[in-house]
């Protein structure tokens, strides 16, 4: 398996427990949003696949926190959701290089 589809399987994994993570109450819980940033289309060593990922990333925070309900929580909501992204991909690409 290549670096970019581990790379792909982690940050789908990542998406699909965001909601958990995220969520402060039981009934928020079930109508949490999920969202997936596709990466496995995309060679992150380069300039331009950066850009697109980082687009991806910020169109999938927006809509993943559209539902908070003021500008503050929107903004605190996605920049949790790019940090936790960032993260796994990052954790991905070392294990990837071993």
């Amino acid at each position: 398996m290549n670096v970019t589809a581990r790379i792909s399987s982690i940050a789908t994994l990542a998406l699909a427990v965001l909601p958990a993570l995220a969520l402060s109450t039981a009934a928020y819980a079930a109508a949490a949003p999920q969202t997936i940033v596709q990466v496995s289309d995309l060679n992150l060593d380069s300039a331009s696949g950066r850009a697109v990922y980082e687009q991806r990333l910020d169109t999938a925070a927006r809509r993943f926190c559209s539902r908070e309900t003021t500008l503050d929580l929107q903004v605190a909501c996605a920049a949790g959701v790019r940090d936790e992204v960032n993260a796994k991909i990052a954790s991905g690409v070392r294990y990837a290089s071993r």
